[in-house]
């Protein structure tokens, strides 16, 4: 039986960036089970000292030590949080001393900074991607041309939530277009697509999650039979290879690895906001 360990994501802003280093991490690690609690806005010591109660109650309640992992900018926010007993892991230490002996100066502790919107082109890139990968998402439009991006791929095959993720974190125009069965009736891309094969991208997944994943949202229906789930996934598979549409299984990928192998793939060049 593994063990059950207490996380804490801290920061001084929304705590995103401390969450997605710190689950990049804790993932290499299957033998422990993490329970994990995100404290954001912790931008002062009253607020640090809030936190440290929760982190030693967590501690009583598990009987183990507690690992916080920490973006707080403020050293002496930090300095309290560590009164908690817990295992501090500050995620920018060991980058920036070096940056600051390379660059000849000293880093700037600007609280939120990480996420503040210093340039109104690109938050507005970024706000007008989600609007697009809203207005396109399951073909609710169909007009592609603006597209960066088009996920194809067979119902709840997680096609929403990469588009929205490739918009918010990158700026990406993503559509996505659900295979209906008319459509995996042949070998052959539906009209509508073909003239936006270079934008392409097909996302499969393993018929017995997506059983489970239907299930959930349509329990008994045909549309949640795993024989339903089968010979779908089957069809879309050969459609992606008869194509050669490049495909990714999103049975066991992150959302950052799947937003990551498209872009790679289709040689979208986009910096993280």
């Amino acid at each position: 039986m593994n063990e059950t360990r207490p996380v804490f994501y801290i920061s001084d802003g929304t705590g995103i960036t401390a969450e997605t280093i710190g689950h990049s991490l804790l993932t290499q690690f299957s033998g422990t089970d993490f329970v994990a609690e995100r404290i954001s806005f912790v931008d002062s010591v009253e607020r640090a000292e809030d936190a440290v109660e929760r982190i030693k109650a967590s501690a009583e309640k598990h009987g183990v030590r507690p690992v916080v992992i920490n973006s707080c900018m403020d050293s002496s926010v930090s300095e309290a949080l560590a009164k908690s007993g817990a295992l501090m892991l500050d995620v920018f230490a060991p980058f920036i001393e070096p940056l600051e002996r390379e660059l000849g100066q000293s880093r700037m502790r600007q609280v939120g900074r990480a996420h503040a919107i210093v340039d109104f082109d690109t938050y507005h890139r970024r706000i007008n991607a989600m609007n697009y990968a809203l207005t396109h998402d399951d073909g609710i439009a169909i007009d592609y041309n603006d597209a960066d991006v088009i996920l194809v791929a067979v119902s709840r095959a997680g096609k929403t939530p990469s588009c929205v993720y490739l918009a918010l974190q990158y700026g990406v125009r993503a559509a996505n277009y659900p295979l209906t069965e008319e459509d995996l009736e042949h070998d052959r891309l539906p009209e509508r697509l073909r003239k936006f094969r270079d934008k392409l991208f097909g996302l499969t997944i393993d018929p017995y999650r997506l059983h489970q994943i239907r299930q959930e949202r349509r329990p008994d229906s045909h549309y949640a039979k795993l024989e339903t789930c089968k010979r779908e996934v089957a069809a879309a598979e050969a459609l992606f290879r008869a194509e050669r549409i490049p495909t990714l299984s999103t049975t066991n990928t992150s959302i950052e690895e799947i937003a990551s192998k498209v872009m790679t793939t289709l040689r979208i060049n986009r910096e993280m906001f």
